[in-house]
């Protein structure tokens, strides 16, 4: 499983996730990520903001509840042996 480090702009501190899967939806990339590697951590959908070519990717966490499910939904089938639950 992939680790990766999120950095806050404005306090310059990070936080680790890791990656369980990513896909690709109407031209949006989007990520899962965990806290922790455990079977009960913590998961949040990101989706990649950044600009074409951008050298550092821009995440938002996704928040507005048609695009969660329809992400969810995808990372679900992705991921059959994993539980999801927002």
């Amino acid at each position: 499983m992939e680790k990766i480090t999120f950095v806050q702009n404005d306090t310059g501190e990070g936080t680790d996730f890791f990656v369980l899967e990513e896909t690709r939806l109407n031209g949006i990339d989007y990520i899962l990520v965990a806290d922790s590697e455990e079977e009960d951590a913590e998961a949040m959908i990101l989706k990649d903001l950044s600009a074409d070519g951008s050298q550092e990717a821009v995440y938002e966490v996704v928040e507005d509840d048609r695009e969660l499910e329809a992400v969810m939904s995808v990372f679900e089938q992705l991921l059959e042996d994993v539980d999801i639950t927002f």
